[in-house]
């Protein structure tokens, strides 16, 4: 009894250091928004009572916060949507339609997954520069569109879909087609309410991506009115004087978002992850 007791207090004990270390930047984020910026350089870890007064500064200053909060939504929202729809619709035909050529063109798909974003950018700059000088400069630089596509369908999200089909009931699509539905309407009758489950854990993943994306929207939006809220936050940590107070303060506004989608999704999203490698 003296070893299991021994051995399950040294398990506690890892895993209280184990949170606590997980946790603590979350609450230095929020004990840094209600303090002032010389407290935060200080390393003050009690709370103040400035958040109310970084808030009205945040809200208050050109850096455009309040319209990168909706850029940002925006893009977010609408990634979110269009791309369960068309990873969704690629993964259930992967797994539901044989040919000869699947699994060669999913293999492809696969060892897309190992090309590195930063190889893209240059292609995907000159390809939405050159849509400029054209009709579809609606979709090209410094709009949210050209954001809002290069994200649409990812190799993760088909690979994911697509491996959750595998547990979907294949008798219930036999018997919807025999009832004389559609592919279609198979697709989005039947297929999409069983799979509630798993279009929850993708769209917290790609909302998360999406919401926290920097790199690219760093290079497509270049005007302060288009910029989104990973953007607004850099710049302002690049004053020569920056305000930590309120740069912790913009982070807390930050991270509400995905925070309230994750754990409202939440039984969902573990349900859906479990899903994927049955």
């Amino acid at each position: 009894m003296g070893k299991k007791r021994l051995a399950r207090a040294f398990k506690y004990l890892w895993l209280t250091v184990v949170s606590f270390i997980s946790v603590f930047p979350f609450f230095w984020m929020i004990i840094g928004s209600t303090n002032r910026s010389i407290d935060v350089t200080r390393g003050k870890l009690t709370p103040g009572n400035y958040f109310m007064e970084n808030l009205n500064t945040l809200l208050a200053s050109d850096q455009g916060f309040l319209r990168s909060l909706l850029n940002s939504a925006v893009i977010a929202v609408l990634t979110t949507i269009l791309a369960l729809l068309i990873s969704s619709l690629a993964g259930y035909g992967f797994e539901i339609f044989r040919s000869k050529a699947r699994d060669r063109l999913f293999s492809v798909l696969l060892l897309s997954m190992m090309v590195p974003f930063s190889a893209l950018m240059i292609p995907l700059y000159r390809f939405f520069g050159s849509l400029g000088k054209t009709p579809l400069k609606i979709i090209g630089l410094n709009t949210l569109p050209s954001v809002i596509i290069p994200t649409l369908s990812t190799a993760f999200l088909i690979f994911f879909f697509r491996q959750n089909t595998k547990s979907f009931p294949k008798d219930i699509l036999e018997a919807a087609r025999m009832d004389g539905l559609g592919e279609l309407a198979i697709f989005f009758q039947i297929y999409f309410p069983t799979m509630k489950a798993t279009y929850a854990a993708a769209a917290i993943i790609t909302f998360m991506n999406s919401w926290n994306n920097y790199l690219w929207p760093l290079i497509a939006l270049q005007t302060p009115d288009k910029r989104t809220v990973p953007l607004v936050i850099s710049a302002l940590g690049t004053s020569y004087t920056p305000d930590y107070g309120l740069i912790m303060t913009a982070i807390v506004i930050a991270t509400l978002p995905t925070a309230l989608v994750f754990f409202v999704m939440q039984k969902h999203f573990v349900a859906g992850m479990l899903g994927s490698v049955k």
